[in-house]
């Protein structure tokens, strides 16, 4: 019998799919009833107690066997943790629904596997190890190392946690075919993951992320696992990528004078516990910043993230010991990173002098402005620049665009997609900047992941900027709005847990594309795009027409007659589906900027009632 929570199991006739991988590690279960399953994942946690297996991992397995509450163990157990198209993510401990140095390493020997087949003509295979603060990042980094190493290929190990982009930016500086960094970015303290980088820095994509994942499927038993680390091929690296990293950041300056008229403006920044303390600080002072304020306690470098519940810079309550400092000193600009410093958060003061946070889309459009008008202030533009943008990121990026005959082009949620813009427009056009909607933003091409460190340097000059034009942040938000148009975002995410809630996410799909709104908001669609067909409909003239994206993807998106965009999107990596809003209006001025909210959230809450999501 199972004991406490173990009965949410008394289900019938339920199948747990897993992924047919044949013996020791993983076994695929068919879920008949409650014995069944626990005497199947008993069978699979017993191999863990075989001498493959450190005495640490044997002790903690065996504690799950013995408990009367067999929750635990289902949970380490019932399923592999599976490697998708950007890696690992999952709880950390013993089991192989788990982050260990067994899930680790059966995915860096199927990773190293396939890079010998790929990279077989290279006299010598070489990758690079990063990480981020979290709990166990350094073991499992040291792990990666090791197998890596003792498949011949050669290492570049970092000698401490350092930020996600730094990563990127080794890979390509060193002439890398491939890079892994341990990290779960701003998920809770008992996660972490394993982000997986081909040579141009970039996250993995098709082919090679496929072909990884079944190299990665190929291995049957932890003895197929190569721990035994050759260190004469692992090289120690630190402040020798440190430093040209951080010049060829400077080198993206636009405003140096402009930063030493005001370099003495208080920014108060926090890295939330996390790798941002060791270069953003450094970065901004770089730039000429010279009044940069800590937040003490979050200085301190912790997988535990001691004074935030979420360590997501997103989240309010993550800014909360900052905004706190930058009342005390009355300073003019807050910015935070998130644990392994990719994705930059900002709080800047409203018209009443509170304190408010800037929501992803506006950090994305202030930053893309700046550069834009700067480049163009400076006469670096002769026709062959561009910005990316995700489909889910505000139109008002476009509007920028457009006005300033910079080429724009929309791309898939994650940065490797961005990356792959990047790569294709490498020697024929100029890359001035890219983000998204979910606080990434890259600014240079020398890095092919989101970073948070010259995000956070070149929000601070765009700040001093403003300065010299005699605006505030918020003026010069406002001042967007003026020229370019008003836009209000907001994100909705329904969650649907486990195998019904997947069938229920993929029926809203289903519904949406065979049913479509006629109306939202009380405006008529008319245009909608499906990304899984790649086809867009011209709702009034009834008209559908192919438009290009290098994959297919479930996503729809809806556009009205007054502008509002609608995308839906099944969430990748969460047992979830997103809805992402976009309302547009008109500023005169900035006297209007508090009528625009109110009548954008009052839409926005039509919306979400049409959409059956509020």
């Amino acid at each position: 019998m199972v004991s406490g929570k173990a009965t949410i199991f008394a289900l019938p006739l339920i199948t747990l799919s897993l992924p047919p991988i044949k013996n020791e590690i993983f076994i695929h279960i068919n879920i008949m009833d409650n014995s069944q399953i626990i005497d199947q994942i008993i069978a699979r946690a017993n191999v863990w107690l075989g001498d493959a297996y450190d005495a640490q991992t044997r002790a903690e397995v065996k504690s799950m066997l013995d408990a009367e509450d067999k929750t635990p163990l289902i949970d380490a157990f019932y399923r592999d943790l599976e490697f998708g198209t950007g890696g690992l993510r999952g709880i950390m401990g013993a089991g192989t629904n788990r982050m260990n140095i067994y899930t680790v390493g059966a995915a860096t020997q199927g990773l190293a596997n396939y890079l010998k087949e790929a990279f077989k003509d290279l006299p010598q295979i070489s990758v690079v190890v990063g990480h981020d603060v979290r709990n166990n990042s350094r073991l499992f980094a040291e792990a990666v190392a090791n197998i890596f190493s003792a498949n011949g290929i050669k290492v570049y190990l970092f000698d401490s946690f350092r930020p996600t982009p730094e990563l990127s930016y080794a890979i390509r500086k060193l002439g890398c075919q491939s890079g892994v960094n341990i990290t779960a970015s701003h998920n809770p303290k008992e996660y972490n993951g394993y982000k997986a980088y081909w040579a141009d820095g970039a996250q993995i994509i098709s082919p090679h992320d496929v072909n990884i994942i079944d190299r990665v499927n190929q291995i049957k038993s932890v003895e197929d696992i190569r721990f035994d680390g050759n260190k004469d091929l692992i090289t120690i690296i630190g402040r020798d990528i440190d430093e040209p990293y951080l010049e060829a950041i400077k080198g993206l300056q636009l405003s140096r004078e402009a930063v030493e008229r005001h370099h003495d403006m208080k920014i108060v920044y926090t890295p939330i516990h996390g790798t941002g303390v060791t270069l953003i600080p450094e970065s901004l002072a770089n730039y000429g910043f010279t009044n940069i304020i800590h937040v003490a306690a979050q200085d301190v470098p912790s997988g535990d993230f001691p004074t935030v519940e979420s360590p997501n810079p997103e989240v309010p309550s993550a800014m909360a010991l900052a905004i706190e400092k930058a009342k005390e000193v009355g300073a003019d600009l807050i910015m935070a990173s998130d644990p392994d410093a990719d994705r930059v958060g900002a709080v800047i003061r409203d018209a009443k002098g509170e304190y408010v946070l800037l929501n992803g889309n506006q950090i994305c459009l202030i930053l893309l402005n700046y550069i834009m008008t700067r480049n163009a202030e400076l006469g670096r533009l002769n026709g062959q620049e561009y910005i990316v943008k995700t489909i889910v990121t505000t139109e008002t990026i476009k509007s920028v665009a457009d006005k300033n005959h910079i080429r724009m082009f929309d791309c898939y949620t994650g940065f490797k997609w961005i990356a792959a813009v990047i790569r294709e427009h490498e020697n024929t056009a100029r890359y001035l900047g890219g983000g998204e909607e979910s606080y990434g933003f890259l600014a240079e091409d020398f890095v092919r992941d989101k970073d948070a460190v010259s995000a956070c340097s070149l929000l601070a000059e765009a700040a001093a900027w403003a300065r010299d034009k005699g605006q505030d942040f918020l003026q010069m938000l406002q001042d967007i709005y003026i020229k370019y148009g008003f836009s209000r975002e907001a994100g909705i995410s329904l969650v649907r847990k486990g195998k019904q809630g997947a069938e229920e996410i993929q029926q809203i799909m289903k519904d949406l594309r065979k049913n479509p709104p006629r109306t939202i908001g009380g405006s008529p669609v008319v245009t909608i795009k499906d990304y899984d067909t790649l086809e867009a409909t011209d709702v009034p003239g009834k008209k559908t027409v192919k438009f290009d994206m290098p994959v297919t993807s479930n996503v729809i998106q809806y556009f009205t007659e007054d502008g509002t965009k609608i995308s839906v999107r099944p969430s990748g990596t969460e047992p979830k589906i997103k809805f992402y809003v976009e309302v547009r209006g008109k500023m005169e001025s900035a006297a209007d900027y508090d009528r625009a909210i109110a009548e954008a959230d009052n839409k926005i809450q039509q919306i979400k009632k049409d959409l059956g999501v509020d």
